[in-house]
């Protein structure tokens, strides 16, 4: 059985950060009730490429909604109207947990903020995904992932170091932030599932983006907070460690990542320059962190005249945790990527199988069970039947008014 077999999740979410953690939730078989603007749906159903159906048609399915709403039922609700937000409450009464990520405040207006789900549903969980939190200054501000990670410090601790070709900040080509968010807001909801099982009481999450991005800089922000000084931006390489970066081989690149000491006196060993741990510039970590720029070409002079596939096979054989960049046609051709099964193909609503990706979560007892992101709309009809018991004939009028 599922680990959430018996949980509703009731889905006001958009774009990344909300829609993955109700996806994290559906992985783990919780029923959850994607509600989605008539005609339109989720934003992200419009940024392509997109899937085409069995007649070669384009869908309104992209890569972006599919990768981050397997799984779940789409209903379309027009939220702005009373009726819809009659339903929507009328819903909510009916599940377990409530997701919205509107502009803080913004859905008290519609009568669909934490007071009145509560208020209709004392034991919801209610979990509300922003920018910038409920209150404080910037509360109203929009977000998106990209500013977060300027203004978290991510960027700045990112990219080239000043005065290198193409120095500057860089941010991540994934939504990191966004993702990060949305699997912070769903470890709070599981904890208030486990809360609520013990006290009978739902509560209300604050999953800001804000938090979880500068929760990101880890131990890069312990060191400043403790040391003041500001982490500057190495490239491709480890801040703590050495060394620890990306090397050219003969044939394309690959990352060595030897930062301990017996780490080090393998690789020392494994390119032919034994003697380098008893270079004093290089006996501890700290000592080749700081002749860092000393170390570097001696290792690189050695790496680059042989394949990619010689060193990784050489230094792994000899325990140097390395690996290849891989551009993502080789990492879908990597057998350890094949071994594991990462790469799916789902049946869709459009008879044609849509690709997908195996979700991180491995639970030997209740394994994911696979389906496909919904088609818009496609489960309106019979949620509304199931839960709302209303008649084929009130659906009919509600679609009729443009309610669904």
């Amino acid at each position: 059985m599922a680990v959430l077999s018996n949980v509703r999740v009731l889905d006001l979410t958009r774009v990344v950060a909300g829609p993955w953690a109700t996806q994290t939730l559906a992985d783990l078989g919780a029923e959850v009730i994607k509600v989605e603007k008539p005609t339109e749906g989720d934003d992200t159903r419009r940024i392509g490429p997109f899937v085409k159906d069995s007649a070669g048609r384009q869908t309104n399915e992209s890569a972006f909604y599919l990768a981050c709403n397997r799984g779940k039922r789409s209903v379309t609700i027009d939220i702005a109207s009373e009726r819809g937000q009659a339903l929507i409450r009328d819903l909510a009464a009916q599940c377990d947990i409530f997701v919205e990520n509107y502009k803080a405040g913004s859905l008290a207006r519609y009568g669909l903020d934490y007071a009145a789900i509560r208020a209709v549903n004392p034991r919801i969980i209610y979990c509300s995904v922003t920018g910038f939190g409920g209150d404080g200054p910037y509360a109203n501000r929009p977000a998106y992932d990209f500013i977060l990670q300027g203004m978290s410090g991510l960027m700045s601790m990112c990219g080239h170091p000043d005065g290198a070709p193409g120095a500057g900040p860089m941010r991540t080509a994934v939504p990191i932030t966004d993702i990060t968010t949305g699997l912070y807001a769903t470890i709070s909801i599981l904890g208030a599932l486990i809360h609520r099982s013990q006290t009978g009481l739902g509560q209300f999450i604050d999953a800001a983006m804000i938090d979880a991005a500068v929760a990101l800089t880890g131990h890069l922000a312990i060191g400043y907070l403790m040391t003041g000084k500001v982490p500057p931006r190495i490239g491709n390489a480890n801040p703590i460690a050495s060394p620890s970066e990306v090397h050219t081989t003969a044939d394309g690149q690959i990352i060595v990542a030897a930062g301990n000491d017996g780490q080090f006196k393998a690789l020392a060993s494994a390119i032919g320059e034994p003697q380098l741990p008893d270079d004093a510039r290089f006996r501890s970590n700290s000592d080749r962190v700081r002749n860092r720029r000393e170390l570097y070409p001696i290792i690189a002079d050695r790496i680059g005249v042989r394949p990619s596939s010689y060193w990784v096979d050489r230094l792994s054989a000899a325990g140097v945790p390395c690996g290849p960049i891989n551009e993502l046609d080789a990492v879908f051709d990597d057998p350890q990527v094949r071994h594991r099964g990462i790469e799916l193909k789902i049946p869709s609503a459009h008879g044609v199988e849509v690709p997908g990706l195996k979700s991180p979560l491995n639970l030997s007892e209740a394994p994911v069970a696979y389906r496909a992101p919904p088609a818009l709309g496609e489960g309106t009809d019979e949620v509304l039947r199931k839960l709302l018991n209303l008649t084929d004939d009130q659906i009919a009028r509600l679609r009729a008014e443009s309610v669904i």
